[in-house]
């Protein structure tokens, strides 16, 4: 006959299960570049979003008289051939650098995940059309297709968003098209199917939440390539105007007088590596935790 005092049980010697995406944040704190690539991208951020309270000088601010100077008291990183201070324009370049590589990377999901998805969930000749398409633009020249289009349109900011985010959704349509087409055949899919949902439902609630983790993943990894698509279309001239200015309008102002004055090239380039070192890292760590095959646990 059992004890009474054996059926009974303590609640805290049970331990309590965790979610996948609690298990990929543990996973993701022990990695440590991965963690300390998120701290500076955080910290880049805000200190570049609140440059207007930071720092003492006006990004078009101009002092000919003084020039060209090296880092001092006054101008931590020194200031340009016109004088403007150099730590300065670099925070609010990393504003302008930032937001192109955010919202760019953001047409692109948008436009990738919903055309990735929608043809790998439809199959067969949609599906073959689709990304007969996709590989027809990928033999497209897009650096020279994103010039074309800012000289031809101007030199806008809004639309230097929408050509590098149009360009750069091809190698996330086909990310998610290949994870669609592995999920489409689950069970969870085959359940909502015979509850009479919509494909649209499926697709939506369904099939797309459940790709998040390659998604963000890719993310992490594009918005670098986009922040250098920028830089090199400001070195070029084609990107951000005078006065206003970014990271790689700084750099392109900076190699032109590197043996003159070094200090104008090796902050901007500095800032820009660093930032782009800390998404890589991030992307990393990432990876790592949102796919246990490749964790180091």
């Amino acid at each position: 006959m059992l004890d009474a005092r054996a059926l009974k049980f303590d609640p805290a010697e049970f331990e309590h299960g965790v979610s996948l995406w609690q298990d990929a944040m543990r996973r993701l704190k022990k990695n440590k570049l991965a963690v300390v690539g998120f701290c500076y991208l955080v910290f880049v951020t805000l200190v570049a979003l609140f440059a207007p309270w930071l720092v003492p000088y006006s990004y078009e601010a101009q002092d000919l008289a003084l020039g060209a100077t090296p880092p001092s008291v006054d101008h931590w990183l020194g200031t340009d051939y016109l004088g403007r201070d150099l730590f300065t324009r670099i925070l609010y370049g990393g504003r302008i650098s930032l937001m192109v590589g955010f919202a760019a990377t953001a047409v692109s999901l948008l436009i990738g995940v919903l055309y990735g998805a929608t043809a790998g969930f439809l199959g067969g000749r949609i599906d073959m059309i689709m990304m007969r398409l996709v590989d027809i633009l990928y033999a497209l020249p897009f650096t020279i297709f994103v010039i074309i289009l800012m000289v031809f349109f101007g030199r806008n900011i809004i639309l230097l968003f929408l050509a590098i985010g149009a360009i750069e959704w091809l190698t996330m349509s086909r990310i998610v098209r290949g994870q669609v087409l592995s999920l489409k055949e689950k069970e969870f899919v085959e359940a909502a199917i015979s509850m009479g949902l919509s494909k649209r439902q499926i697709l939506l609630k369904h099939l797309i939440p459940n790709t998040l983790g390659p998604i963000i993943v890719y993310t992490t990894l594009t918005i670098p390539n986009v922040m250098l698509l920028e830089a090199f279309l400001s070195f070029l001239g084609l990107g951000v105007q005078p006065p206003m200015s970014s990271w790689g309008l700084l750099i392109h102002d900076g190699a032109e007088q590197m043996e003159q004055f070094p200090w104008l090239l090796v902050y901007p380039s500095l800032a820009l590596s660093l930032t782009l070192f800390s998404l890589n890292f991030l992307g990393d760590g990432l990876r790592d935790a949102l796919d246990p095959r490749v964790s180091k646990d």
